[in-house]
């Protein structure tokens, strides 16, 4: 076995991004009971007639918030409207929750939520503030409108899973954060992300996902688990920008990075699409009906257990919990 494989394997388990996505099983076990909304996508997702409402929330942590008060506004409209995306739908409204000390201190968190806001055309309607705590903090929250659903619950064995990421950002430094969002022209920006509720519209889709802080491979551990089956990573397949290290891209969270489950008869349709607006694009495995998750590095024969779904919950969402109804996922992205 290669030793490389078992450091990168045992790095993804050991991986902060991971480890929080583990919180989320004590959550949905205390919160789920009896719910008609299942727990385990980017939004949850409320009949309405022919269509669907998504409902997202986000929170931040006071770290991040105070050493970045700015970006941190700015990501609580960027990350919500991913996940609306993500779910096949388009966004409608965003409110938000801040606290914050007097004076200034709020300015900031502000200002980025209002140039986010511009950026991708959602309003923000509403929310709460308190400008009388001892610190700044924040959550914002979404609504949108999807009439076809992707879905964690859908991804079928045999499947492709495919992943897109956009090359064209950079790092912002120290965090493993991929940033293709600021800078970047608000038309591109807006017109990648249609891509996702098109994609649904068109029946080329049914399952997928909007990668979080848990990563590439973390993410595919949640749309796997919520699908009760298993699959097959290629670490090597999966795309990433010129220039950075394998070992880096798998603990980042992209500003614009999907990763779907295709059927065979769709693949080439959905891959032509991301490359037609230069996304990097690949296909990083298959679903099988297992509930395991081996890795791989290339074409060599040697591959590891990343993750067995029947000896242990990530995020407690596997099909078995609850009946099939789509569902939020309990936890920031």
């Amino acid at each position: 076995m290669s030793a490389e494989l078992e450091r990168l394997t045992a790095l993804l388990r050991d991986s902060a991004g991971i480890a929080h996505k583990r919180d989320i099983d004590q959550v949905v076990r205390t919160l789920s009971r009896g719910g008609t909304v299942r727990n385990g996508d980017d939004c949850a997702a409320i009949p309405d007639g022919d269509r669907y409402l998504l409902l997202a929330i986000e929170g931040f942590v006071n770290e991040f918030v105070a050493r970045e008060p700015w970006f941190a506004g700015y990501c609580g409209v960027m990350v919500n409207v991913s996940d609306i995306y993500a779910m096949g739908g388009r966004p409608l409204a965003i409110v938000d929750a801040l606290w914050s000390r007097g004076g200034d201190a709020a300015q900031p968190l502000l200002d980025g939520l209002a140039a986010a806001s511009a950026v991708y055309q959602v309003p923000i309607v509403g929310g709460h503030s308190n400008r009388r705590s001892d610190r700044e903090q924040l959550s914002v929250a979404i609504t949108g409108r999807a009439t076809r659903l992707l879905t964690s619950f859908d991804a079928q064995p045999g499947e492709n899973l495919v992943v897109v990421c956009d090359p064209r950002g950079r790092y912002h430094e120290p965090y493993d954060y991929w940033n293709a969002s600021l800078g970047a022209p608000p038309e591109r920006l807006r017109a990648d992300l249609e891509l996702l509720p098109a994609i649904a519209e068109d029946g080329l889709c049914r399952a997928a996902k909007d990668i979080s802080m848990a990563g590439v491979v973390g993410t595919a551990l949640m749309l796997l688990e919520c699908s009760g089956i298993g699959a097959e990573i290629d670490l090597a397949a999966i795309p990433r920008p010129a220039g950075v290290a394998l070992e880096r891209w798998l603990t980042t969270f992209p500003s614009y990075g999907f990763i779907l489950s295709v059927a065979d008869a769709d693949l080439a349709a959905v891959m032509a699409r991301f490359s037609a607006r230069e996304l990097a694009c690949g296909v990083i495995g298959r679903t099988n009906a297992s509930h395991r998750v081996h890795l791989r590095h290339g074409d060599g024969e040697a591959r590891t257990l990343l993750w067995d779904f029947a000896d242990e919950a990530l995020i407690g969402c596997a099909p078995s919990r609850l009946p099939h109804v789509p569902s939020k996922e309990t936890s920031d992205a």
